[in-house]
């Protein structure tokens, strides 16, 4: 049976101080990189975990982590978390990746060196030598996540999306809307494929065909949504509903009609997803699926001081359910269409 490694240990197989082996563990800069993948291997190889406890619940800080944050989206999860970890007497240290999904090693190597009491990453994953480096330091993280699959021993909030999908396009066919366009987001991002298929469900389950010529992604941006919403629109048979990824892709849309001279809601109606505060403030107020966002965030940060303080969760993966909030931008269709 293989020993349990110790630093020592691993310093012996790899041929260097245990000083260096320190260094990697929490993080240092100031160790050469071909010796640093040594050493990673190496802990890797043994699954090395830094022994003895964390720092109790009500201390410390945590990370919270974004690809990006220049939304409305991302300032509702932010009051999320800040609403619980205030509560728990905990600092929020907010950084972004630039746009990237992954984060650099330079980043992780500062919170290796930080070593906050966990982490919640919102939009963005972690390969499997990061979540190896966070373990063994005894790190625990959480994953917000809208945008992909994670693994299933991953910690993870989410929400419903397939169910979001579908009760958007059902409020629109029941309103009498035969010609139904959708905007999601990028077509390689799980929650843009589950609105779809919950949108094609609905089509389905009323026995309506969709055209797939009204089916478009994009970025979940306002300016995705006027580009696509100025092209459906134009068309000699334009839909009389647009169903949008996001609230504001759905304020592109409404920025589009106001172009081409359509009213919302007499002439087209439109949905947004998120429910974010500004949807009830445009336009006319906007119909909008739910997405808790803030209570995402939340649950999310919950589990994480839980985690932190040596408990684990019933279950790795909580979706919270979405809800349709009518307000002034759906109607039936215009007479004849």
């Amino acid at each position: 049976m293989m020993r349990t490694a110790t630093i020592a240990t691993i310093a012996d197989e790899v041929g260097v101080s245990v000083t260096t082996v320190s260094k990697v563990l929490n993080g240092r800069a100031d160790v050469a990189p071909e010796t640093r993948a040594r050493v990673e291997a190496s802990l890797e190889r043994h699954r090395y975990r830094r022994r003895g406890k964390r720092q109790p619940t009500g201390s410390g800080q945590i990370d919270l982590v974004f690809h990006e944050f220049d939304s409305g989206w991302a300032m509702e999860i932010i009051r999320g978390v800040e609403a619980v970890a205030a509560t728990a007497k905990i600092d929020v240290l907010l950084s972004q990746l630039g746009g990237q999904h992954r984060p650099p090693q330079r980043w992780l190597d500062g919170v290796l060196a930080r070593r906050p009491l966990g982490v919640v990453f919102v939009l963005c994953h972690l390969t499997q030598p990061q979540r190896r480096q966070l373990e063994r330091q005894r790190i625990p993280f959480v994953v917000v996540d809208t945008d992909s699959a994670t693994s299933a021993s991953v910690p993870t909030v989410g929400s419903n999306n397939w169910n979001g999908g579908l009760i958007a396009a059902r409020h629109l066919l029941q309103l009498g809307h035969r010609r139904i366009a959708i905007i999601s987001g990028p077509e390689d991002v799980l929650c843009s494929r589950a609105r779809v298929a919950g949108f094609r469900s609905a089509h389905e389950e009323a026995g309506i065909p969709v055209d797939p010529e009204l089916v478009r992604q994009g970025k979940f941006s306002a300016s995705t949504g006027f580009e696509h919403g100025m092209a459906l629109l134009s068309r000699p048979d334009r839909p009389t509903a647009v169903f949008a990824g996001s609230d504001t892709q759905a304020m592109g849309v409404l920025r589009a009609a106001r172009r081409l001279g359509l009213d919302v809601p007499t002439d087209l109606s439109v949905i947004g997803y998120d429910d974010l505060p500004i949807s009830a403030w445009t336009g006319p107020a906007l119909t909008t699926v739910n997405q808790p966002l803030r209570d995402m965030a939340g649950t999310a940060t919950r589990m994480l001081l839980d985690l932190a303080a040596g408990v684990e969760p019933p279950t790795s993966r909580i979706d919270l359910v979405t809800e349709l909030v009518v307000r002034e931008s759906t109607a039936p269709p215009p007479p004849g269409r």
